[in-house]
């Protein structure tokens, strides 16, 4: 009897977990259609474009030379690039990049009802994964050419093997975790610094044993040093990406913040064009900088020493400036240059799952090492890019972690709501 009804729950499970796949496939598919990208553009335009044509992982090329990339990491560039194998003309090349981005964003929503689960009931987990799955930015993101859907598929596997890593501690788990840290690693360069603070909230926190923490960061190694390695042996330097500097500059120069830009600007300023800065075909050149192998190792420190300058002449201003950015981040951006932002489909749901998250980060319980740890991620995200400049589809890696803490918040009412009721009864 008691095998014959687990059944029953586990095939309700089942049943559940692929009505919310299908939703979560089906209401992407017209979006693809009516607003998806149609071409490779930017930076992939680049990458893909010498992978294909030349074989090789490069962004930039000057008088004929092919400087090898170190602006972007390089696993979306991969991504993208493998789909050309296919064989498939130019139209239905990126209509399939963008079909395979909705089946991540589907599964990425079964993934958030696991995660759910292990903090509330079966009713608010679906409600909430439900939500995540049908929230404007996030079936918007998937009709875009960018690694933010598969940037929130990898981070939500992450918290998800983090989460049963520290509950049941094995190596499987533990490859797991790591596994998919180093994919991370080649993403998005930031998630170095996430997991950093993930690997002391295990230890501190979790108890972990020092040889299962070792474990884990070598195979996050391992995973990531196929492209260390490349970049070694090219540079004779280990480093994931050289292009800190010029994103600290674009979100945080003088006139991007005289004018409150969380997007930033490219304006070139009086010393930026004593460098003879200017930009062709869509790169910014510096014609102070030899071209050689390690232009972009110059380039990264010329924008990171100018960063510094201009932090330094105006500490006061950049602080304010740096607390806008994280108003900005978390809330709305009151001057985004972005088409439709301010579309209220998009902009209402954002401002009000801001405001209700950090409600709920009010009310969590602080007994609670997994609650407490998705507060230490999600203010590392925050802080971490409000030092930059500020993209409207960044905001969907921070958004899984807002609906838990809504959630919480709901939670809090609820129980309040039925305390209040049950004295009145009395």
């Amino acid at each position: 009897m008691l095998v014959k009804k687990y059944q029953q729950l586990f095939n309700k499970e089942i049943t559940l977990i692929f009505l919310l796949f299908l939703l979560s496939f089906q209401i992407r598919i017209p979006i693809i259609l009516i607003y998806g990208d149609t071409s490779l553009d930017h930076e992939w335009k680049h990458l893909v474009g010498n992978l294909i044509e030349n074989g090789r992982l490069v962004y930039e090329s000057f008088d004929g030379i092919l400087l090898p990339n170190l602006w972007m990491p390089p696993l979306y560039a991969y991504y993208l690039y493998i789909f050309s194998f296919i064989g498939l003309n130019y139209e239905n090349y990126i209509f399939l990049i963008l079909l395979s981005q909705v089946f991540f964003a589907s599964v990425s929503v079964i993934i958030f009802y696991k995660i759910n689960k292990i903090f509330f009931s079966k009713n608010i987990s679906f409600y909430s994964s439900l939500l995540f799955s049908l929230f404007p930015l996030n079936v918007y993101a998937c009709s875009q050419i960018s690694s933010i859907t598969l940037q929130t598929f990898l981070f939500l596997f992450f918290i998800y093997f983090f989460f049963r890593f520290s509950k049941e501690k094995t190596f499987l788990f533990a490859f797991a975790l790591s596994f998919v840290t180093g994919l991370m690693f080649l993403l998005r360069t930031e998630f170095v610094a996430i997991f950093a603070l993930s690997i002391v909230y295990l230890f501190i926190f979790f108890k972990i044993p020092i040889k299962k923490i070792l474990f884990i960061i070598l195979i996050t190694v391992i995973t990531a040093s196929p492209y260390l390695i490349r970049n070694y042996l090219i540079f004779e330097k280990i480093a994931l990406t050289q292009s800190y500097g010029y994103i600290l500059w674009k979100g945080n120069h003088p006139y991007a913040m005289k004018n409150s830009l969380a997007e930033g600007s490219e304006e070139f300023d009086e010393n930026l064009r004593k460098k003879k800065a200017k930009i062709v075909d869509g790169f910014i050149v510096l014609d102070a900088i030899p071209r050689d192998k390690y232009y972009r190792f110059k380039f990264n420190q010329f924008f990171l020493d100018q960063t510094i300058t201009n932090i330094e002449k105006d500490p006061l201003g950049n602080f304010i400036f740096f607390i806008k950015k994280i108003l900005a981040f978390l809330f709305i951006d009151i001057k985004s240059s972005e088409l439709n932002y301010y579309n209220p489909i998009h902009y209402i749901p954002v401002l009000l799952l801001g405001i209700t998250s950090l409600f709920g980060i009010g009310f969590t319980n602080r007994k609670s090492y997994k609650l407490n740890y998705l507060i230490i991620i999600f203010f590392a995200f925050v802080l971490i890019i409000s030092t930059t400049s500020i993209i409207p589809r960044y905001k969907l890696i921070i958004l899984p972690l807002q609906i838990i803490f809504t959630n919480v918040l709901i939670e809090n009412i609820r129980k309040k709501i039925s305390l209040t009721s049950n004295k009145k009864k009395l």
